[in-house]
């Protein structure tokens, strides 16, 4: 395991802000030479502390309008009817994030389409329609004052 030094720290810091930086500059905001900046970048991407690199989209530009998260409750809670469930959401292009979690429901999910009626299309013929799902709750995305990932 890769030791999280500060100066690593500083490093994830500084590419969780800008991946596409050049290693000259990141070296430079990091305080070090640009190779043994260069090798801890490496080391970190070796060891899986960096685990890649992509770009933040522009949801306004490619027409999403609407962002929700859905809590989905199952009536069934046997790995069968997890496993249908997540296979559905895998041909759904509107959710964008799933995730398996405690409490009163199974599932909380992110979904992003172009608008309301495009979420109600969404959540009537796709979230509706599946087996096992008895509780479906939207909450509505009105802002997002702090978002690590944009």
């Amino acid at each position: 395991m890769t030791k999280i030094d500060k100066i690593n720290q500083k490093i994830l810091q500084e590419l969780a802000r800008d991946g596409r930086i050049s290693n000259l500059e990141l070296a430079d905001r990091v305080g070090l030479s640009p190779s043994a900046c260069l090798r801890r970048v490496q080391e970190l991407e070796r060891t899986g502390v960096i685990s890649g690199y992509r770009a933040v989209l522009n949801p306004a530009a490619l027409g999403i309008g609407f962002v929700a998260y859905i809590g989905v409750g199952l009536g069934e809670h046997t790995k069968s009817a997890q496993e249908g469930f997540e296979r559905a959401l895998q041909r759904s292009p509107e959710v964008v994030e799933c995730h398996n979690i405690t409490g009163t429901i199974e599932y909380l999910l992110r979904v992003e389409c172009a608008d309301l009626p495009a979420y109600k299309t969404f959540h009537t013929e796709v979230l509706g329609t599946l087996p096992h799902v008895t509780s479906i709750t939207s909450y509505v995305v009105m802002g997002s004052p702090k978002d690590m990932r944009a």
